[in-house]
């Protein structure tokens, strides 16, 4: 079953002519409403209608997280705040959110997208849908709940946490959709064995997960442990949140809603447009945004493009699961965290040094961070209540700022590892 088979099994060339129609409106937008976009345009004598081809948007400069960090909060917004209906926020990594904002029309077609990606991975409306996403500024719970509404999905918005009742509310509710980060999920398959939960009885059939990457291995346990088809999707607040793009049931490559959002493939190092098939990172041109258009944005994602038509009848560009980064950020339980940002925390505070490091590990299937920070006066630590005073401040300002909690440990002044180059910040140990 195919959601908009107009749109969705488009042929190569009638997409092509779509996307430059709305590119060359969105371009125009942009310009004449984003101040940014208008000086960037003017300082190498680009203007709109320099925009005759698809080929044309290697013209663009590209678009940045530091343009959206520099121009918080709405510097970004091409429509007015009396036509935004909705706002959203991810980390920024200074501490200050990334702020998006949606017009009706852009709230209409980020619930197509959605919808979209449901029935492609085998959501049907006589389905019940349980969201383990957090709620709140984060676009995960609230873009997929609302797509998934579309659908005619039954929507439980359980929200994260909670797990003893979230499997509660699975046996009893009859769900038959799982919704959150694979991460969580395998969590959630733990503490249901431990319970003894016979997941035998469950009606589960089918996961959409998102929010942080997982491997093939990850995938099949998943599928294992709670005997479903899991499925994965892929967005990012910047252009939209989830619904940018997701695998169908053929589980070969996530398809991207190419009318909504222009990708390309360049070198990281270069800027230069790579050809389908070459590997590097993703950048992404929003069609449709009235709230916030998005030129050229470098998502900072290492993927590669399929234009092949895919065993779904779809004819939409996949790209293959992310293979890396191109920055330091990290994905903690779905949860993006960047080093400066617990540097901008640590810097500052009495008595620690500047000297930090952060271990990333794995406790079962949930990720674990935990910050080991250096005193400056070694003897704090035969004072245990003034260290567990200073552990807790630092905890605290962290989960202000990282919107997770990260454990803190206070070590002896100079026991962290000194080097001549770039300081070794991040121990990621999930992998090993």
């Amino acid at each position: 079953m195919i959601w908009n088979t107009q749109v969705e099994c488009m042929s190569r060339n009638s997409m092509k002519e779509l996307q430059l129609e709305r590119l060359k409106n969105t371009v125009k937008v942009a310009y004449e409403n984003v101040p940014m976009y208008k000086r960037k345009f003017d300082e190498i004598g680009l203007r709109p209608e320099h925009i005759q081809t698809l080929k044309d948007i290697e013209k663009i400069p590209f678009t940045t997280k530091n343009d959206l960090r520099d121009n918080y909060p709405y510097g970004l917004f091409a429509a007015p705040l009396k036509k935004i209906v909705r706002l959203h926020a991810s980390s920024g990594t200074t501490g200050k959110p990334i702020v998006v904002g949606y017009t009706k029309n852009d709230m209409e077609n980020w619930s197509e997208n959605i919808a979209r990606l449901v029935i492609a991975a085998g959501g049907r409306e006589d389905d019940i849908a349980q969201i383990v996403f957090g709620y709140g500024l984060f676009t995960g719970g609230f873009g997929l709940h609302q797509g998934l509404e579309k659908v005619g999905v039954t929507v439980i918005p359980a929200s994260a946490g909670q797990s003893e009742r979230q499997l509660m509310v699975m046996q009893d509710f009859g769900t038959t959709i799982l919704v959150g980060t694979p991460s969580y999920v395998l969590y959630l398959a733990e503490i249901a064995d431990e319970l003894g939960v016979d997941k035998s009885k469950l009606k589960l059939k089918l996961g959409l997960f998102g929010g942080e990457g997982h491997t093939p291995e990850m995938r099949a346990e998943i599928e294992r442990r709670w005997g479903i088809k899991a499925t994965e999707n892929y967005g990012l607040s910047e252009i939209q949140g989830p619904g940018v793009a997701g695998e169908c049931y053929c589980q070969c490559g996530m398809h991207i809603n190419e009318d909504h959002f222009y990708p390309e493939i360049i070198n990281s190092e270069t800027g230069e447009a790579f050809e389908y098939g070459n590997k590097g990172e993703l950048v992404l041109t929003t069609l449709t945004k009235e709230g916030i258009p998005m030129l050229r944005y470098r998502t900072k994602d290492i993927t590669i493009l399929n234009p092949e038509k895919c065993e779904c009848g779809r004819t939409t560009v996949r790209m293959n699961k992310v293979l890396g980064r191109t920055d330091d950020m990290l994905i903690i339980r779905g949860v993006n965290v960047f080093p400066s940002q617990i540097e901008s925390v640590l810097i500052g505070l009495e008595g620690i040094g500047p000297h930090y490091q952060i271990i990333v590990t794995k406790n079962g299937y949930m990720d674990a961070i935990e910050v080991l920070v250096e005193l400056i006066d070694g003897k704090l630590l035969e004072k245990f209540s003034e260290l567990e005073k200073l552990e807790k401040k630092i905890r605290h300002e962290l989960k202000v700022v990282l919107q997770i909690d990260a454990k803190v440990r206070l070590v002896e002044p100079k026991s962290i590892e000194r080097t001549t180059g770039k300081a070794k910040r991040v121990i990621d140990m999930r992998n090993k």
